[in-house]
């Protein structure tokens, strides 16, 4: 008999150890399934009003309705986002505290010496929803006509201005890529925001916008400004007619400005992964996807290992061209 009480006894201990191994697991399918019990906070690093301010609270109004609790828009604008960023990075790991960023967020660890954050290590990546490319333009009376006489200007010896929306944004990413790119030159005027940047080249001030393509449409429609080409991989919907730059003889040229949530590092992965769905459902209703047409955004979608993958790689990505040519803004 003390052979099969052994045998009795080591099959008790087994199916303990199962079944407490399956406990974690269990656990966090709990936490996510009664998440979230309380409001949800939403930081945007840059002011009220802007665009990602826009879409933080179109995507949370959405969220409200689906989880059914408040999401709250928190505006902590400075230090090109660096100052919300902290914050969240600092924040409970419990998804109560999310971070809606653009592609800046990966370029600013490339021209700011001393971050109080890892943006590699303190975050998880939720998903990626919208992204919007840069518009290359100039006044519509400029005698720059065509993409060919911008970089004829710029190989001229007196290189032309080009306005962006601030040291370290995509766009100034952009035309500092564009000069290496095409071996030209051109003079970096750097603005406090992308409104005031275009309003000076509209005025006089500045020859080349540099500018989302948000921003831009309304004065191409008007005959304000012409557009040469835009900033992303392929053409955008929204100016079907204006070729990339890639198209128009710099191959491989591509930035794009996308827009994500993160959370903190080590928010459970069933959280994550509720918030991924549920925003992904958001974008997909045709009412979010139109509202965010109209204000030029093109939807997108991501997994969260997909999205982290873009973030990692586009940080990688700035970093080495910073690096070549020894780019700091601090």
């Amino acid at each position: 008999m003390r052979p099969l009480s052994v045998v009795s006894s080591l099959a008790s201990l087994l199916f303990v150890a199962g079944t407490l191994g399956t406990l974690p697991g269990r656990a966090q399918a709990n936490i996510a399934s009664a998440f979230p019990q309380k409001p949800i906070r939403v930081v945007v690093t840059f002011p009220a009003g802007g665009g990602t301010d826009a879409l933080a609270r179109l995507i949370g109004a959405d969220l409200s309705k689906s989880l059914g609790q408040p999401v709250v828009v928190d505006n902590r604008p400075g230090a090109s986002g660096n100052i919300g960023a902290e914050f969240v990075a600092k924040s409970p790991a419990d998804g109560y505290t999310l971070l809606i960023v653009n592609s800046s967020f990966a370029i600013n660890p490339s021209v700011f010496k001393k971050l109080q954050f890892d943006p590699k290590g303190d975050f998880s990546a939720v998903i990626t929803f919208a992204s919007v490319p840069s518009v290359i333009a100039v006044p519509y009376q400029s005698k720059l006509r065509t993409f060919n006489d911008l970089l004829a200007a710029g190989k001229s010896g007196t290189p032309p201005s080009y306005a962006s929306c601030g040291n370290g944004t995509p766009q100034h990413l952009a035309g500092e890529l564009l000069k290496v790119s095409a071996r030209m030159e051109m003079l970096h005027v750097p603005y406090k925001g992308c409104a005031p940047a275009i309003a000076d080249v509209l005025g006089g001030q500045a020859d080349v916008s540099v500018n989302t393509l948000t921003n831009t449409v309304p004065y191409l429609k008007s005959n304000k400004l012409r557009a040469l080409a835009v900033t992303s991989k392929t053409r955008s919907p929204f100016l079907p007619d204006v070729p990339t730059v890639s198209e128009l003889g710099l191959p491989g040229y591509d930035v794009d400005q996308w827009f994500g949530i993160l959370a903190p590092a080590h928010t459970p992965p069933d959280i994550v992964q509720k918030l991924n769905a549920e925003i992904a459902k958001a974008v997909a209703r045709p009412e979010t996807k139109a509202t965010l047409a109209q204000l030029g955004f093109a939807t997108t979608t991501s997994t969260p290992a997909e999205f982290q993958k873009l973030v990692t790689s586009d940080i990688d990505r700035w970093q080495k061209f910073a690096t070549k040519i020894n780019l700091l803004v601090d």
